[in-house]
């Protein structure tokens, strides 16, 4: 039985993975944290998930349980990650870790600390997702610079970063396989007269409204044609079972930074 810390427990996706795991046979949650002053902090986990008592109380500190978990799963803040991630480091328990927002430094810093636990940080953890980011790293080798390439995201009204994880990551898997600085050459808006289209641009859009889960679509277009990927979210489970997938294979890891690109076996070596 994997025993499992359940960071941002009273949260959207800490939610969905909560009622997962009580689903499943091999795992169980030893530990659930919120922010301090949350509401769903001193209560029963059951209770906070709509789901029977667990006996297992919402706590705000991870510091006073992190020996109770085999594994810490965290949907968080970035910045908060970050501080979990710390502690983790130092108790010597693996992490998986979806969230987003991420700056350069923080994770330069994380991979620093994953030097001394099984780390795996993703801003996508679904399965559809990351076989999309294998199938955008083989299409842009074959396509090379003859199309440009447009993405485009949508996600729902109460998300704060933009562009999304998501987003980023096809713009970074797409730039490098072309030799281009996303840096210089990522066009997040476009308005007014802003004369031709650069040939290196790679534009990223975003979208923000209701309750849209996510969705991403990225376009390879050239004169005559146009190529074009779609991944829609119908629900967040699918993510949820990313994390427990992950979350199942860095116990058995080695020390370390993975992605959901190595709990796939999706990685080129």
């Amino acid at each position: 039985m994997i025993e499992t810390i359940l960071m941002g427990a009273g949260g959207r996706m800490g939610g969905r993975i909560g009622h997962l795991i009580a689903a499943a046979t091999d795992m169980e949650v030893s530990a659930a944290l919120e922010a301090k002053g949350h509401p769903a902090v001193g209560r029963d986990l059951g209770e906070v998930l709509g789901l029977p008592k667990t006996g297992v109380i919402v706590g705000d500190d991870l510091q006073a349980v992190i020996g109770k978990g085999d594994v810490v799963i965290d949907f968080t803040h970035h910045e908060s990650s970050l501080r979990h991630l710390e502690i983790a480091a130092r108790a010597g328990k693996p992490m998986v870790i979806g969230t987003t927002g991420f700056t350069p430094g923080e994770l330069a810093a994380a991979g620093k600390l994953a030097e001394k636990i099984p780390c795996v940080i993703a801003p996508n953890m679904s399965v559809g997702v990351n076989v999309m980011f294998k199938v955008l790293e083989n299409v842009t080798a074959i396509l090379g610079d003859d199309y440009d390439v447009e993405i485009l995201e949508a996600h729902h009204n109460q998300k704060k970063d933009a562009p999304s994880g998501t987003a980023m990551k096809m713009a970074q898997i797409i730039a490098a396989k072309l030799g281009r600085n996303l840096d210089q050459d990522g066009v997040y808006a476009r308005r007014g007269m802003i004369g031709e289209r650069k040939k290196a641009e790679i534009g990223i859009q975003t979208l923000r409204g209701g309750d849209i889960v996510g969705e991403h679509q990225v376009m390879f277009v050239a004169n005559g044609e146009r190529l074009e990927f779609i991944h829609r979210a119908h629900n967040r489970d699918n993510f949820a079972r990313g994390a427990l997938r992950a979350a199942r294979w860095i116990v058995n890891q080695q020390k370390g930074l993975y992605d959901m690109q190595d709990v796939l076996g999706l990685k080129t070596r």
